[in-house]
């Protein structure tokens, strides 16, 4: 048995799950009321049925926008304090012979196959 909402969405009335009303392409209309998931899959899905080069094109950029975003947040730069302190643990660890070469690090990944 299918209802109309007050927005105008069909939603079938004996589980009260609102399908998506498709206004101009935009399943987005009512995207607050889904989870992170579940919007995640519908948009694949819409993605999925209409991509086309250029569209594609534009989410690769904007993918490639947002993971620069998120790097330049995690990285902080040093101060010069920071830097000499572990300038100057490398030397002790060098004096210490704390340190591998390069040739000896790969023996040893190499080993653990």
């Amino acid at each position: 048995m299918q209802t109309r909402g007050s927005r105008g969405y069909s939603h079938k009335a004996k589980n009260g799950w609102k399908q998506i009303y498709r206004m101009k392409n935009s399943y987005f209309y009512e995207k607050t009321a889904m989870d992170i998931q579940t919007r995640k899959i519908q948009f694949i899905q819409e993605f999925l049925k209409s991509a086309n080069d250029n569209l594609l094109d534009r989410f690769e950029e904007i993918l490639k926008q947002e993971r620069e975003i998120s790097f330049e947040k995690e990285i902080k730069p040093m101060t010069l304090q920071e830097y000499e302190q572990r300038f100057d643990r490398a030397i002790e660890d060098v004096k210490k012979n704390k340190v591998k070469s390069a040739r000896n690090l790969k023996r040893e990944i190499a080993s653990w196959k």
